[in-house]
């Protein structure tokens, strides 16, 4: 038996279309990425998601976390949390712009928001071990991005927290944005195991979200 095997209907349809999108990129993806890219990444929100570590600790092997701290109080004690359960899960770790923070609890990389992508190049020379992911909103962006392993672009559909107030993509116009992309490009934005075939030939190295992934592994 496999992994899947064990997961509620929701995890195992994300994850099996996680897996098919990362297959299909998986020759570029490894002409960038000093490491494989995760097919699935989880991202935290100290509101959205206040344990990310159980999420975190059912993922399946090869899946990543984005840990966005925002600033918080326990960012370190949360971040050590979640670097012991993402190590027991086989899981890759990064950290929201915090780079030192992701030094302080041994993350794999770091992901950078779009107004901070210039850092990629200091981060990919001092750590060049480091996964480094970006995101972009913007065709501007996608095209100028540089010295990153993987975009997250966003928001594909309809979504809530801050991309609530961003007009939605839709597969055609992310499509075109990852045909643009100098690297590998995931889907985040209002994804769920309902619309997730939509995304099949639309470029995606792989998918991220926060809800719809919190939501599909809540349970063992």
């Amino acid at each position: 038996m496999t992994q899947s095997d064990f997961m509620a209907e929701d995890a195992r349809a994300l994850w099996a279309a996680a897996l098919a999108l990362s297959r299909s990129l998986a020759p570029v993806a490894a002409a960038v990425s000093p490491r494989p890219l995760p097919p699935l990444l989880f991202f935290t929100d100290p509101t959205r998601t206040p344990r990310p570590w159980e999420t975190a600790a059912r993922l399946p092997t090869g899946a990543g976390v984005v840990y966005r701290a925002f600033g918080a109080a326990d960012a370190v004690e949360t971040g050590l949390r979640l670097r012991e359960a993402t190590r027991a899960a086989g899981v890759v770790l990064l950290v929201g712009l915090d780079a030192e923070l992701a030094e302080q609890i041994q993350a794999d990389g770091v992901h950078l928001p779009e107004r901070a992508l210039s850092a990629a190049y200091a981060l990919s020379g001092r750590r060049p071990d480091w996964l480094l992911t970006g995101a972009a909103h913007s065709p501007e962006t996608v095209r100028s991005a540089r010295d990153l392993h993987a975009l997250v672009v966003s928001p594909v559909f309809p979504a809530g927290g801050a991309s609530s107030v961003k007009p939605a993509l839709g597969v055609e116009g992310f499509a075109d944005l990852a045909a643009q992309a100098p690297c590998p490009v995931y889907a985040l934005g209002g994804i769920t195991a309902r619309n997730v075939e939509a995304l099949n030939e639309s470029g995606a190295c792989g998918l991220a979200g926060v809800d719809a992934i919190q939501t599909a592994f809540s349970r063992p």
